[in-house]
């Protein structure tokens, strides 16, 4: 049965009368990060010696292998390195993020500045409306304030970037002027319904 219908997937059909295609009865995707209750700067409470020794003591790698791709269905991130995930970082973050073949992420922008370092494929950004183009190997440098969308450039191939940026600072520094201009797509690119994010990362 369709949660939301109470109809059966089985025998149903799309608004123009035609069969559903693939992936008609996936759940609507929910970007868990926009949601939920987040920690953007921990609090720093306590005696300087309890601090330090616990900096001290907390854990330095962290496999991406032990994290799940969250988002969908064009663009997927795991959000390795932050206040809240990891106790030595307060002023970094760093994520993946993997696009489908001809997908593309949210428009938007933020006060912070970020570096993207392209891990595999080939793609291009939007900044301000000034097209940017690059490959794996390639850093791109997103500028602080401005309104910027980033897109797979390849039909066939998918990309891949580690972001790594000092948002939690800027927010720390209540610089919190960030907004999305369009959502990210809630439908897979044409033909890459079955597209799941790399397992090798």
């Amino acid at each position: 049965m369709d949660d939301e219908t109470g109809t059966s997937a089985q025998g149903a059909e799309t608004a123009d009368g035609g069969e559903p295609g693939l992936g008609h009865n996936q759940p609507e995707v929910v970007w868990e990060r926009w949601q939920k209750k987040r920690t953007f700067v921990r609090a720093l409470e306590g005696t300087y010696s309890d601090l330090q020794q616990g900096l001290m003591s907390q854990q330095r790698v962290y496999s991406t292998l032990d994290m799940n791709w969250k988002g969908g269905p064009q663009a997927y991130g795991k959000h390795v390195i932050n206040p809240q995930s990891a106790g030595i970082a307060q002023s970094i973050e760093t994520h993946v993020h993997a696009y489908a073949p001809g997908g593309y992420a949210q428009n938007h922008g933020h006060m912070n500045s970020a570096a993207f370092y392209v891990l595999r494929g080939a793609g291009y950004d939007v900044h301000d409306g000034e097209r940017m183009d690059y490959e794996a190997g390639d850093v791109l440098l997103v500028e602080n304030g401005c309104v910027h969308q980033h897109f797979n450039a390849s039909d066939t191939e998918e990309l891949v970037v580690v972001v790594m940026k000092a948002k939690p600072l800027f927010l720390f520094m209540h610089m919190l002027f960030q907004k999305t201009v369009k959502l990210p797509p809630k439908e897979p690119v044409a033909g890459m319904d079955l597209y799941k994010p790399p397992a090798d990362w």
